[in-house]
């Protein structure tokens, strides 16, 4: 098997961050979870533009 045939199957089976259950709580959440997740949803918004 080659190098690429095995990070594919790999990767095939990584699960879609988009849509995973994590939970997430604002009280909790520092100046850090707050910059990551303006990030991410820019991140999402961008990747559904492309």
């Amino acid at each position: 098997m080659t190098e690429q045939e095995k990070n594919h199957l790999n990767h095939s089976n990584l699960p879609i961050g988009k849509n995973e259950d994590v939970e997430f709580s604002e009280e909790l959440a520092d100046e850090a979870d707050r910059e990551a997740m303006k990030r991410a949803e820019a991140a999402d918004a961008r990747a559904e533009q492309a």
